[in-house]
């Protein structure tokens, strides 16, 4: 069950990202990084962040703790920027915070290196909840005490923004040739002798648990909040006895050039340290 705290304030926005979040401090002397539910991108977002977020965890992958964060509005009203003020105002309430790591670098693949094992996980993971957001262009990765840590996964399980075709979106396959850590020869195999055992109906439905209620009432064709989080049970599921099979990771043909940077798209793998 996630922890629920409440913002006591707004430090500052962080601009890197599209939907404006923002660090703030809390009344359990935690600093986090805070998502709004006011965001253009709105609770969907939230819901994604904490389905694949707790997800990555029970996995073993690291993943900034996450938090419910009450929000009252007024704690904005010294903030000069009116697109914050604006925000706040519109995110009153449950929002979600993420606990802020110190002294974090974005992680770099020129700059450190990633063993295969660990690549081949993210990469995994990555391809289950269908992360069309871990990149070369934007790797959504830190670097913090000499390890990887994985963030933002708002921006995945697209198939939630069209639920009846959802069953389909389930057997989609996976290209990984613009992942960040393509280049680290992931050892996909090995991960899914990992993880797809561990995938079960009883595990997701306990990650999805976690999920409010109010940021699941009113989507259409469910009845209820419970009814919304079996649905997101059965996509995830499904999509985990298949995916292994469904991921590529391969050189681009010259009629789908690779759009990475010169130094990534002429780069052969590299057989990193196990």
């Amino acid at each position: 069950m996630l922890t629920e705290v409440i913002a006591t304030r707004y430090v500052t926005p962080l601009r890197e990202g599209g939907s404006l979040p923002g660090i703030v401090e809390a009344d359990d002397l935690g600093t986090y990084v805070m998502k709004f539910t006011g965001a253009g991108q709105g609770r969907k977002t939230l819901i994604a962040e904490i389905i694949c977020g707790e997800l990555a965890r029970r996995l073993g992958l690291r993943v900034p703790e996450l938090a419910l964060m009450q929000l009252d509005p007024v704690i904005g009203l010294g903030e000069p920027d009116q697109e914050v003020q604006e925000l706040l105002k519109a995110s009153g309430g449950l929002n979600l915070g993420m606990d802020y790591l110190p002294g974090s670098l974005g992680f770099d693949p020129l700059a450190f290196e990633v063993g295969s094992r660990e690549a081949g996980r993210v990469v995994w993971f990555d391809a289950l909840i269908n992360n069309v957001d871990r990149s070369w262009r934007n790797p959504n990765l830190l670097v913090w005490h000499g390890k990887l840590w994985l963030i933002d996964h708002g921006a995945t399980m697209i198939w939630h923004h069209n639920w009846p075709g959802a069953e389909k979106a389930s057997a989609k396959p996976y290209d990984a040739t613009d992942h960040v850590l393509a280049t680290f020869d992931p050892d996909i195999a090995l991960a899914a002798d990992e993880f797809v055992p561990q995938i079960s109906e009883e595990l997701l439905a306990e990650i999805a648990a976690d999920v409010p209620d109010e940021w699941l009432v009113d989507e259409p064709g469910f009845g209820s909040a419970d009814e919304l989080r079996s649905a997101y049970v059965r996509t995830l599921l499904a999509r985990a006895a298949v995916i292994s099979d469904r991921i590529t990771i391969g050189e681009r043909t010259p009629d789908k050039p690779s759009r990475a940077p010169e130094w990534l798209a002429g780069k052969p793998p590299r057989r990193a340290v196990k």
